[in-house]
């Protein structure tokens, strides 16, 4: 134990000395004695007057003095404290001191207009951490940002009353009322009552904004203060507020995110999310005690989520259940789940989420609360620029802005690049706006008009691939529709938006609109070829019962035919073979050469995988027929590659011989990945094994060997039980 002092150091230095005596970093001992960095370097540095003696008795212990050193370095620290006359100290025994627990030293003397300390406060470790990064260098401007209801105020009260070090000239408090329907106070008022705080008498205040604002800077230099500007509207409203000097922190809270704000005065952001579902029944119990919550741990995280970590939300939940003693938090939960009545039941006398979400929303244009309430229309989860656009009506340039001011507002998130969401509460108040009857219809027929674009892209590339169909009679053409350069750009967007549009055929179907439900359902053919196996029956089901509904024969035959393939690749056979003679059948009375000749093909598929071959043949020579009766190559072409694939697995070797050569000539291109062509070297290649042909045969595979390379699993198999029935035959 350490027990010898210098007597004649200041308080500062004696500490920096004790500290480089003992081998510890600043962060080693703010760490041990439970108070920030920056509170230490302040006191290192001089720029506190004399810390609190709990803080020092915290100091002692960690730096592992004796009594008399503890008594030596309090004796140091008294000295600097700011009082008429010095007593005697006595010496107290150790006690922890942890960290944001104890009020900041301020002079008796300073003002401080803070409101209290919020009640119940809890978690926001990081955010705190955040904060005080945030507020340290000189003159430093602090921006806490986040939206409507996430505990702005609370965490930079909180902040303000336990981790400021070396502010002991006051702490100066505005609330700038910049969301608030009581009115926005002027300037000239928050700065009298600045400096009114600071000792200036009233008859020496200036009436001018700019001599009150002067003088503020002035008062200010020299002066370690902490200003907090709460509920700032814009830039604008803060910047005469802003304190001279070095030596002063700023700390400004908006639901704005006031960007002009970082580029003139370099402030530092800070944004604040709501609270993960742990820290949110913490909250929970702060308000309705741990027995409360400990007693149904579910339901506690099942009513955390409704509220959306929300802790305006949670508070009110709260108050409601603490005010119902005899209610379970299960009950309440069980209110909560049905969204007519959430925001209802999250607003308490003239306090809660909607009240909230008024004052922010009414700050914003016209157009942009026009986009607002329009995205409370939409199935989705994200929007991207063309689907708010066709939501509001709108170009996509203009539906971009909108979408910024309300980011900016923190009414959405950007959460990846062009990709924007809204928080559930906000989705639910938007919902309740007044919008445009038609908004529905224009975002389902923005999705059919950009799912069709992007499966036309594909199809240029998949020979086989489905046709369009007509669109609506009502049909709603977006403003502009998003283009794609490849096939890569349109895999990307379905990949990017399968959760929208299977969101949307649940919206569609739900409000009876039948003729854009099996539509979407069957632009997302593309995704169901590539992912067959995804469990797209139900879906494919539902498009079915649409088409009935819509009486549209044209769409139930495509429907059936694809809901077919799907059975067939699930190993549902039995199943897909109605499905599939009905959509022949249909197909057949509606005089749709092209469906009808789909739908054999996809028959023929089923045919064999029951084993009868020779009827999946007689069903690809009709679909050929079909196509070329109406001058389709490239459903012909598909038609005579299965034919000759049926062909080959009945040993009709002369025929599938013959058939693939045939089908070969329908064109090539060499250089691309064209999977009908390798496997129609490989049916080639087994025909010719199989009269005999072993040399002939063995070139046809290792052609297809060759382009095998960057080809599917299913080209792969084939390519496998060819090569084995070569190395059985020679």
């Amino acid at each position: 134990m350490t027990s010898t002092t210098p007597a004649d150091y200041s308080f500062g230095t004696l500490l920096c000395a004790l500290r480089h005596r003992a081998g510890l970093s600043q962060e080693d001992l703010a760490h041990a004695a439970g108070v920030s960095v920056r509170t230490l370097s302040y006191l290192e540095q001089g720029r506190s007057r004399g810390p609190q003696r709990r803080t020092v008795q915290a100091l002692a212990k960690a730096l592992g003095l004796d009594a008399a050193g503890a008594r030596g370095l309090e004796e140091a620290a008294s000295a600097g404290r700011p009082r008429t006359t010095r007593t005697t100290v006595a010496t107290a025994p150790d006690v922890p001191a942890p960290a944001l627990t104890s009020e900041p030293t301020v002079n008796a003397s300073a003002p401080d207009l803070l409101p209290r300390a919020p009640r119940g406060f809890h978690g926001r470790a990081a955010e705190l951490a955040a904060l005080t990064r945030a507020t340290a260098g000189d003159a430093p401007v602090c921006l806490v940002v986040g939206p409507a209801g996430v505990g702005k105020t609370a965490l930079v009260l909180h902040w303000a009353h336990h981790d400021p070090a070396g502010l002991t000239d006051g702490r100066l408090y505005a609330d700038l009322r910049g969301f608030s329907d009581t009115g926005e106070p002027a300037t000239v008022e928050v700065l009298r009552g600045f400096l009114a705080a600071l000792g200036v008498a009233a008859e020496r205040i200036p009436h001018a904004e700019t001599a009150s604002a002067a003088m503020f800077r002035s008062l200010a230099a020299n002066r370690q203060l902490l200003v907090v500007l709460d509920n700032a509207r814009d830039a604008d409203q803060v910047r005469p507020l802003l304190p001279g000097g070095d030596r002063c922190v700023t700390v400004v809270t908006s639901r704005h995110r006031l960007a002009a704000l970082i580029v003139t005065d370099t402030a530092r952001p800070v944004a604040l999310d709501v609270l993960t579902p742990q820290d949110a029944t913490a909250l929970l119990a702060r308000v309705l005690g741990t027995d409360r919550i400990d007693a149904e741990p579910a339901a506690a995280l099942r009513l955390a989520k409704l509220c959306g970590g929300l802790p305006l939300a949670l508070r009110v939940a709260a108050a409601r259940l603490a005010g119902r003693p005899g209610w379970t938090l299960a009950s309440m939960a069980d209110e909560l789940a049905d969204e007519t009545r959430r925001l209802g039941l999250l607003d308490l006398e003239d306090t809660g989420v909607r009240a909230a979400l008024h004052l922010t929303l009414r700050q914003l244009p016209e157009p942009v609360r026009h986009l607002f309430a329009a995205l409370g229309r939409h199935p989705g989860s994200h929007v991207d620029r063309y689907t708010a656009a066709a939501l509001a009506a709108t170009d996509p340039t203009t539906a971009e802005t909108a979408l910024e001011h309300l980011a900016t507002a923190h009414l959405v998130t950007e959460t990846a690049p062009g990709r924007w969401a809204m928080h559930d509460l906000m989705r639910l108040y938007a919902r309740g706006l007044n919008a445009h009857p038609d908004t529905l219809k224009r975002v389902l027929d923005h999705y059919i008009t950009t799912a069709t674009a992007t499966a036309t892209v594909v199809a240029a590339a998949e020979p086989g691939s489905e046709d369009c169909f007509p669109l609506p009679p009502d049909f709603l053409a977006p403003a502009a529709v998003r283009e794609f350069a490849d096939r890569a750009a349109a895999v990307a967007w379905f990949t990017a938006e399968r959760d929208n549009l299977t969101q949307a055929i649940a919206a569609a179907n739900t409000a009876r609109l039948h003729e854009r439900t099996w539509r979407i359902v069957m632009t997302m053919w593309p995704l169901i070829v590539w992912r067959v196996r995804d469990g797209w029956a139900p879906l494919l089901q539902t498009a079915l019962a649409a088409a009935r509904a819509d009486a549209d024969h044209h769409g139930e035959a495509r429907v059936l035919n694809v809901l077919g393939w799907v059975l067939t690749e699930e190993d549902r056979t039995p199943e897909a073979l109605v499905h599939l003679e009905a959509a022949v059948a249909l197909a057949t009375r509606a005089d749709d050469a092209f469906a009808e000749a789909n739908a054999l093909i996809v028959l023929a598929l089923a045919q064999a995988t029951l084993g009868d071959l020779d009827q999946a043949a007689t069903s690809c020579e009709r679909a050929a027929d079909l196509a070329r009766h109406i001058g389709d190559r490239r459903i012909e072409r598909l038609a005579t590659q299965h034919l000759a694939r049926h062909q080959a697995d009945a040993g009709h070797w002369h025929h599938a011989l013959a058939t693939a050569t045939r089908a070969q000539d329908f064109g090539y291109c060499p250089g691309a990945t064209d999977i009908p062509h390798i496997l129609l070297l490989i049916i080639k290649g087994e025909a010719l094994l199989g009269l005999g042909h072993h040399t002939d045969g063995a070139t046809q595979l290792d052609l297809a060997a060759l382009l095998r390379a960057a080809s599917d699993a299913e080209v792969q198999a084939r390519y496998d039980t060819a090569l084995a029935r070569l190395t059985t035959r020679v």
